[in-house]
């Protein structure tokens, strides 16, 4: 905020302050929406869900389910391989608001159940996805505005299992800082962060995410998202996830993971950028359940990454 605007802050909460205390009543304009109500139609972003998160702190349910394919080839070092297949995901997110500010975050976790088409490369696995925590804080929480910046630290554990391209290093911490402005209908939100290894043997990495959306329906909410992902430093390229493609994926990958996976590649400074656009919507179920969908491309080479197209599909249930 400027000068100006923190003046002009102060002074309407000193008059309101004094009305208060004379005893007076202060009405509310009627284009005003009670403070309780200001973001009861906030909508949560549904592509990249580990990292870009609604930026008001809430109490909410978030259960995701994903199907991503696979590009039928991947630029290595060793030239293009053939890959191909599937990968689902089963997850569920927790958020606890501790206030209008503070909320505890459980952003990532679940099961992933990988499906490869070439078998004599890679292999059919399932397994745990790694375990993300952290909290979120709003530094701007302004009801009156439609307003909302805050920030969100959390700490991936590698508690998953190698067999999925989960567990390796000794953990990443991500920092995040995410916007929400709403008019009336329209919805704009932002996010940007980096991803930070403890160690150097996974990769470090940034991205920047944007939604929009407007309320059309309560029951038809389309949406527009986009997601760039960029690698700062390149993992140490040591062998791992030893059950897919004899553990050189970290060595002979020219790209990393983006949102869900990091494979410590060392190469992955030669293509560094994954955008994606996304497209779907989201439907009030009731006041405080949201169904959503999402369809998503990337605008990059699709063969400089592990993402042919993704399919997301999610419910957020706010108390």
């Amino acid at each position: 905020m400027n000068q100006s605007t923190l003046s002009a802050a102060s002074a309407i909460w000193i008059s309101c302050a004094c009305a208060s205390t004379a005893g007076s009543v202060i009405e509310m304009s009627p284009m005003e929406k009670p403070e309780s109500d200001a973001f009861s139609t906030a909508r949560r972003p549904i592509s990249n869900p580990t990292l870009f998160d609604l930026a008001l702190p809430t109490t909410n349910i978030h259960p995701i389910f994903m199907t991503q394919r696979l590009p039928d080839r991947a630029n290595t070092t060793a030239g293009s391989l053939p890959m191909g297949g599937d990968f689902q995901v089963y997850a569920l997110q927790l958020e606890y608001a501790l206030g209008d500010r503070l909320s505890i975050v459980a952003t990532k976790d679940g099961y992933v159940d990988f499906n490869p088409e070439e078998t004599a490369l890679w292999s059919a696995q399932e397994g745990f996805a790694n375990i993300g925590a952290g909290l979120k804080y709003a530094f701007i929480f302004d009801p009156a505005s439609e307003f909302v910046l805050s920030g969100t630290a959390t700490y991936e554990f590698p508690t998953g299992n190698d067999d999925v391209f989960q567990g390796e290093g000794e953990g990443t911490v991500n920092l995040i800082v995410s916007a929400l402005k709403m008019w009336d209908d329209l919805q704009l939100a932002g996010g940007a962060g980096l991803r930070l290894p403890v160690d150097g043997e996974q990769s470090t990495s940034s991205f920047v995410s944007a939604h929009t959306s407007f309320e059309v329906t309560s029951w038809f909410i389309p949406l527009v998202e986009l997601n760039w992902h960029h690698v700062l430093t390149p993992g140490d390229g040591n062998a791992a996830f030893n059950s897919q493609a004899g553990g050189a994926v970290p060595v002979v990958a020219q790209f990393e993971g983006s949102d869900l996976l990091n494979f410590g590649s060392a190469n992955s400074g030669t293509n560094r950028d994954l955008v994606t656009a996304a497209l779907g919507f989201r439907s009030r179920l009731t006041p405080g359940l949201d169904l959503g969908a999402a369809y998503e491309i990337p605008l990059t080479n699709e063969e400089d990454g592990i993402i042919e197209d993704r399919v997301t599909i999610d419910l957020v249930w706010r108390f």
